[in-house]
């Protein structure tokens, strides 16, 4: 993995402030344990206590919660650059469980390692509370996606949003991206069946927009697929750094 200077997660922070020494210091210990994890085995289970947080090295995770009869709802997928289980750390029980979709590394972050942080540097904990806060705007977005977007659209603006995420961690641009997901994951994401959203994708590769194949997103026209959508992406926020 790289160093902390050049870490996802510090491209990402740097969209918000501008870091110091000081603050690359204190991110660097926080990816001072590294960790390996395979595809398809849970890094947390749902209702587990006392674990850890994880910062996103390389790779991709679901986040997803499991209902009583055994089906699962995934609230989102985690790239490189984002923190896993922030919140539950913090609240000393996970509410949903991680899944690495692919194999990928990651550091581990205990509650001690952030609340020393956020002692000793105020303003990166504003820069982990922006990423935080951000991730809530898009959990907001998903919901108003799933109650009411149509089934075109609602996939666009998925596909427009990941693109744009990975962009600001510089794996990702307005061309397309590497993309490890199934229809099965976009299936339980967006509350359609797989059918539905084998459907969907060729209604869009049909109409010039986008085509997911071979686990590459590719953007045809990107501003149709973003008028299709009505994506807005103010909030995710990374325009360029308040905190100079």
């Amino acid at each position: 993995m790289t160093s902390a200077e050049h870490s996802p997660l510090t491209r990402k922070l740097s969209a918000f402030v501008a870091l110091s020494e000081v603050e690359l210091a204190v991110l660097e210990r926080l990816h001072e344990r590294r960790r390996s994890f395979v595809a398809g085995r849970d890094m947390v289970h749902q209702g587990q206590s006392a674990q850890a947080a994880y910062i996103l090295s390389s790779g991709w995770v679901c986040s997803y919660k499991l209902q009583a009869d055994g089906t699962r709802q995934i609230v989102d997928f985690q790239v490189p650059g984002d923190f896993l289980g922030l919140r539950s750390v913090l609240l000393r029980t996970s509410d949903h469980s991680f899944e690495p979709i692919v194999d990928i590394e990651a550091a581990e972050v205990l509650a001690s390692d952030l609340i020393d942080a956020f002692a000793r540097t105020p303003r990166l904990a504003t820069a982990i509370l922006w990423a935080a806060s951000r991730d809530e705007a898009m959990v907001v977005e998903h919901l108003v996606g799933i109650g009411r977007r149509n089934a075109e659209a609602r996939m666009a603006h998925f596909l427009l949003e990941l693109g744009s995420r990975l962009a600001l961690v510089g794996i990702g641009s307005k061309e397309g991206f590497d993309c490890p997901l199934t229809q099965y994951h976009l299936a339980d994401t967006l509350g359609l069946s797989a059918v539905h959203v084998n459907r969907v994708l060729r209604q869009l590769r049909e109409s010039g927009l986008v085509t997911f194949r071979d686990g590459r997103v590719t953007f045809h026209d990107y501003g149709g697929l973003v008028e299709l959508a009505e994506f807005d992406p103010e909030y995710l926020d990374q325009t360029g750094p308040l905190l100079k």
